[in-house]
């Protein structure tokens, strides 16, 4: 299930504070803004709730790292999740099998980038759009979730990602897209908005 909180201005952070782990508390506060503390804390309690939903966990989960820094629930390592979040919203998707996610605010396309991380092909597609910001967003947010699902992050041959070896799943809000990636055949994930 993918799970989508677009309004994380709304919530008492002071509260939200005490609803997630001592772990994330200390990464959230390490933000020198409140938006991006709210961002964080908002990620970490779409995943609580996520976790209550589907496996009836109610404990604020602990997280342990691969190599490659992708996080895991110390406790249910067989749960998969993973999170995102922009300013326009935030978003966690949890699986019974690997999967990445990342949500993106749509904004002016900084074209020197995009030759950088698009190959000559998806540059044409994104070109000849009737709305070239959304088609890139849509694009990078693919990609995006691919190298999460796979653990990797971002890497140099963004141009070459096999993109057509994946499913997705694609949720476009107002003004962001939001793109989820696995690979298993029984594997196909839905969206579900949540107010925190």
């Amino acid at each position: 299930m993918i799970y989508i909180c677009e309004n994380i201005l709304d919530f008492d952070i002071e509260m939200a504070l005490r609803a997630v782990s001592a772990e994330r508390r200390e990464r959230s506060l390490r933000y020198r803004f409140e938006r991006d503390r709210r961002q964080s804390i908002a990620a970490y309690l779409l995943l609580k709730h996520g976790l209550m939903q589907e496996y009836g966990i109610d404990t604020a989960p602990d997280f342990s790292y691969s190599n490659g820094g992708k996080p895991h629930i110390s406790t249910h390592l067989n749960i998969h999740f993973n999170m995102s979040h922009c300013q326009q919203g935030v978003a966690c998707a949890i699986s019974r099998y690997p999967i990445g996610i990342d949500i993106e605010a749509i904004t002016e396309i900084d074209w020197d980038v995009a030759r950088h991380v698009m190959n000559n092909e998806q540059l044409h597609t994104i070109a000849s759009s009737p709305n070239p910001e959304r088609s890139f967003c849509e694009l990078w947010t693919t990609k995006e979730s691919i190298l999460k699902q796979t653990g990797e992050g971002l890497c140099d041959n963004l141009p070459q990602l096999a993109i057509d070896k994946y499913s997705f799943t694609r949720h476009h809000g107002k003004d962001y897209v939001c793109t989820a990636c696995y690979s298993h055949p029984e594997q196909h994930e839905e969206f579900r908005l949540v107010t925190l």
